[in-house]
């Protein structure tokens, strides 16, 4: 029979173990989702990386709790500048993408969302 104090240590171990295999496959989602914007948009992703900003628990549709993780990244839109980006992760699912506006884009609040204030007249509702 193993003392409770092994089997406890060996529990910890293994959660450990797990919660470090999770965090390295969310980072992995995080930076494919950011290098995918980056293509996308035709921005240059910059040092090719994602650094972790905020760790919370947090339940996802089915009521089950995950763990929700925000990654903060850099890119550019010149080559001579640096501006940022944001992924936010629920478990490995893609929730949010941010990446800022750009210089000189201006938005304004119509209906409640946001749009570009080039984008013509606001949208009607039913």
């Amino acid at each position: 029979m193993i003392p409770w104090m092994e089997t406890v240590s060996l529990l910890l171990l293994l959660a450990a173990a797990w919660f470090w295999f999770d965090s390295f496959q969310a980072r992995a989602a995080a930076l494919r989702a950011a290098r995918a914007a980056c293509v996308a948009e035709d921005l240059l992703l910059l040092d090719d990386t994602v650094a972790l900003v905020g760790l919370r628990p947090a339940r996802d549709d089915v009521g089950r709790l995950r763990l929700r993780r925000v990654y903060d990244f850099e890119y550019s839109d010149t080559g001579n500048n640096r501006r940022p980006g944001q992924v936010t992760l629920l478990a490995s699912e893609l929730l949010l993408l941010r990446l800022a506006p750009a210089p000189g884009a201006h938005l304004r609040l119509v209906g409640g969302r946001v749009v570009p204030e080039d984008s013509g007249p606001p949208p009607r509702s039913p």
